[in-house]
């Protein structure tokens, strides 16, 4: 067995400077091939392309709406084929949103979950019965420091409630695919330094969220991403269920 025979997904990977690109580079670099499923088409093969000249890979790019299940079947059945078994999942797509409960509407509320949490139930329940059957799978949830401390750096209550029902999603599913060799596992990045986090990692107010983190910086893409690419290994088939802080100690449980 070996990842080079594997195919491993990242979905929302298509920005330039967001976690699931570096991720999709650090997986390369592990030996895996790659497909980036993103909503920006041009963008799933720019950095396929990308990843293929820098990494000697197999690695494709597809456009894919994630809340959609016809767009995931299809994206997924063109993958089937022109690329190798998936072998790991990295649900990775996601948006946020700051606004404050007495103020979110119904239709934002059902925006934040649609893409954070249907969109990962219609990914994962296309590949995992495949992961199953092959007796190996890797499945990683991008959740988020919000959805363990409530909020209050960027995103509100329907972010931080989305991401909290993917940590309940990880540990659910780890029970139910651990006897077939697959694991679940969840990233719950802190203040990492890219396009969502915008404007606020800038003067004053980068200084101050600074302040309140141990290790004295804020995280990089590729902080997430090495953490991400280890739960991914072969060899990390005893570790499940379990979700991952990667924020320089700014709030330690």
């Amino acid at each position: 067995m070996s990842v080079s025979d594997k195919t491993a997904i990242v979905t929302g990977a298509g920005s330039t400077r967001g976690i699931g690109r570096a991720t999709a580079h650090t997986l390369a670099a592990a030996g895996w091939n790659v497909a980036i499923l993103d909503l920006d088409e041009a963008s799933a093969k720019d950095a396929a392309q990308e990843i293929a000249e820098q990494r000697g890979v197999q690695a494709v790019g597809i456009g894919c709406d994630v809340t959609d299940e016809a767009s995931v079947e299809s994206a997924l059945a063109a993958l089937d084929d022109s690329a190798p078994p998936v072998g790991a999942l990295v649900n990775n797509a996601g948006i946020t949103s700051p606004t404050r409960f007495l103020e979110v509407t119904g239709e934002e509320w059902d925006r934040i979950f649609a893409v954070n949490v249907r969109g990962a139930y219609n990914i994962t329940r296309r590949v995992a019965p495949g992961m199953a059957e092959r007796g190996f799978g890797r499945i990683v949830f991008l959740a988020s420091v919000s959805a363990e401390r409530g909020g209050g750096v960027f995103g509100g209550v329907a972010y931080s409630a989305a991401k909290a029902a993917q940590l309940g999603f990880t540990r659910a599913l780890a029970r139910e695919l651990g006897p077939d060799g697959v694991t679940v596992n969840a990233v719950a990045p802190g203040l990492i330094d890219t396009d969502i986090t915008g404007g606020a990692l800038e003067g004053e107010r980068k200084a101050a969220l600074v302040a309140g983190i141990p290790v004295g910086r804020n995280g990089t893409v590729h902080d997430v991403a090495d953490l991400i690419t280890y739960l991914c290994r072969e060899e990390t088939g005893y570790i499940t269920g379990v979700t991952y802080d990667v924020n320089g100690g700014s709030h330690i449980h």
